[in-house]
């Protein structure tokens, strides 16, 4: 059965109850592949997010890093064997056009195992999400982008809401009309298992132009379908 963990961005490491349903989920740990957000960059290596799984006692037999130094059939071949599939954090842009141009969208949709994104990883896991430069992006226009759409929804991650919740109002709204949207800060993630959705500290549900804070723990899903199931 697939699950699916939308993450934030941990300072320290996991939250116990998150590293609980996470060590609980990953029931086979032959191999863990890790997809770049900047697959140019061999500095982009993994590091803090391995850290929080070795953390939380999560180990595997082998580790692999998706970048341009991997061909495209091998890396695909790499993903369909993966255990867990985690899509980095860090340059969201572009881990997506790494996504498109690699064809890897159709070998991570049918994985079947755990997907795990991190800050730009769980954005780009979304249907779809937004550039602009009101939400930190280094472009001088807004544009929508299509994600890996393992669920019927936005996510933005990593984001000072606090400080920041007119802006994320404004810039969402129309989003909100046609996806809900999930919004996040730090130390915060979702999990999604069939029609269950799971809570980890402060998440926001902004849809229809409405903006609600949803209480942690499971709560039951039923207006989005998954293309998995």
């Amino acid at each position: 059965m697939a699950t699916y963990y939308y993450l934030g961005w941990f300072n320290n490491f996991f939250p116990n109850n998150l590293a609980h349903a996470l060590s609980r989920d990953t029931t086979t740990r032959h191999s863990l592949v890790m997809i770049s957000s900047n697959p140019a960059s061999t500095s982009v290596n993994g590091f803090t997010e391995l850290s929080w799984l070795e953390d939380a006692g999560i180990i595997f037999d082998e580790y692999h890093l998706i970048n341009y130094e991997v061909g495209q059939k091998e890396a695909k071949r790499r993903i369909s064997e993966a255990s867990m599939i985690f899509l980095l954090g860090g340059d969201t842009v572009k881990q997506n056009m790494f996504l498109y141009e690699y064809d890897l969208l159709e070998s991570i949709q049918s994985n079947g195992g755990i997907v795990i994104g991190a800050s730009a990883g769980a954005i780009n896991m979304s249907s779809k999400w937004i550039c602009s430069p009101n939400l930190g992006y280094s472009t001088s226009a807004t544009t929508i982008y299509n994600g890996l759409a393992l669920h019927d929804f936005s996510v933005l991650s990593h984001f000072d809401l606090e400080h920041n919740m007119g802006v994320v109002k404004q810039e969402l709204a129309l989003l909100s009309e046609e996806l809900p949207v999930y919004a996040s800060n730090k130390d915060c993630a979702i999990r999604v298992q069939e029609k269950r959705i799971e809570i980890f500290g402060d998440v926001y549900l902004y849809s229809q132009r409405n903006m609600t804070k949803l209480t942690e723990g499971v709560h039951s899903v039923t207006d989005y379908p998954s293309p998995l199931q």
